[in-house]
């Protein structure tokens, strides 16, 4: 049942990948797909728990911890691609394919599908663990840690998302550096958040058995790896680099991933 309901999101989400990729082409633009990511797993998460008969408490908690997080994040990175246009990442990866008329491909190829793997891959645990809960498992002692760690992230994210669009939104801010509340603490709150609620998700689907832990666990070892080293950070602070120039300074006082008070001065 399991794997057959595993093979069923797969499906899903290739559906929902292609459809994405279609309106992509014709706008020219793949930057939404950042909303895809998280309104992905929101979905995987959803979907697998529809399909129990008798969804119990650990399987409607691991839902609601996916579903909050993924629907919240989905609809800000929607709206922030709607304010400020394509992202230059993207632009950035597929400059060369939009120049030799290959960019509809290469949107597939790099962006929507490779999407669709990862984000199946980083959801598993939210996946697995509601499929593995029994109708009567309860809200064990190890699911709450997974929820409060999950709740930490939470906050690290909202709050530092939300501080982080306010500062954007006084044109005074135009060319500077955000190193005010959470921004203080580390460089990327929201990156940290993200990490905190998928190992947050992680430990509480382990209440449904030590197997699930097992099989699942490279989801947010993956998550953490590619915002710190990969993908996310990286990626990020190299344009920050040339952008702006007090990032340098910013950048040698201020913890790169976990939160704590920042250096009086650079070293």
């Amino acid at each position: 049942m399991i794997v057959e309901a595993l093979l069923a999101n797969i499906a899903i989400l290739l559906g929902l990948a292609l459809v994405l990729w279609v309106i992509a082409v014709q706008i020219d633009d793949v930057s939404f797909v950042d909303a895809y990511w998280g309104g992905g797993m929101a979905i995987m998460a959803v979907v697998s728990w529809l399909r129990l008969a008798e969804p119990g408490p650990l399987a409607t908690l691991l839902m609601a911890m996916a579903a909050i997080w993924g629907l919240r994040l989905a609809i800000h990175l929607l709206i922030r691609w709607r304010r400020e246009g394509e992202d230059k990442r993207y632009a950035r990866m597929l400059a060369k394919d939009r120049e030799r008329g290959r960019f509809g491909w290469a949107a597939l190829t790099k962006v929507f599908l490779g999407q669709s793997v990862l984000l199946f891959l980083v959801s598993s645990p939210a996946q697995y663990g509601i499929l593995e809960a029994a109708s009567l498992t309860p809200v064990s002692g190890l699911a709450l840690i997974g929820l409060a760690l999950w709740l930490v992230g939470i906050f690290f994210e909202w709050v530092g998302d939300w501080q982080l669009a306010r500062f954007k939104s006084d044109p005074a801010n135009e060319g500077q550096v955000m190193d005010r509340g959470l921004w203080r603490y580390t460089r990327h709150p929201n990156y940290f958040g993200d990490a905190c609620v998928w190992w947050g998700i992680w430990i509480a689907s382990a209440s449904a058995g030590w197997w699930v832990a097992a099989a699942t666990v490279i989801g947010p070892l993956f998550l953490t790896f590619t915002l710190t080293r990969w993908s996310g950070a990286p990626l990020l602070e190299g344009g920050m680099k040339k952008s702006r120039p007090g990032y340098a300074d910013y950048k040698a006082r201020t913890s790169p991933f976990f939160p704590r008070p920042p250096k009086k001065s650079a070293d």
